[in-house]
């Protein structure tokens, strides 16, 4: 069984989650659900953050370099790319079972419960 919360995580295969996790209870695998949600929350930010310092600070208007002279669409490729990267980045990370900030987490409510 892979873990796919509310259709807004990649889908985790068994093989990388914790063993307690694949063997335990429904609401372990909620409590996992919901550490690797925060996790790829935070990855996202990270990677927007990342992202963020690659932009240019100059007006592109006023750059007098020819050589992407029919190329008008290459700063909405960008845009669009630069959007588009912290979510892939984070589901990628995600989906190879994270950073294990989830399984952090997630032992740390286990121990709460207790």
């Amino acid at each position: 069984m892979s873990v796919d919360p509310l259709n807004s995580l990649p889908v985790v295969p068994d093989a990388v989650l914790p063993a307690d996790v694949r063997n335990g209870t429904t609401q372990d695998k909620q409590a996992y659900t919901a550490a690797l949600g925060f996790e790829r929350q935070l990855l996202t930010q990270l990677t927007q953050a990342m992202v963020g310092t690659t932009q240019d600070d100059s007006d592109s208007s006023s750059s007098s370099d020819d050589s992407d002279a029919g190329f008008g669409s290459s700063d909405a490729v960008t845009q669009a790319y630069n959007q588009m990267l912290p979510d892939q980045l984070a589901d990628g990370l995600i989906a190879a079972g994270g950073t294990g900030l989830a399984e952090n987490l997630y032992r740390a409510l286990r121990q709460e419960q207790s």
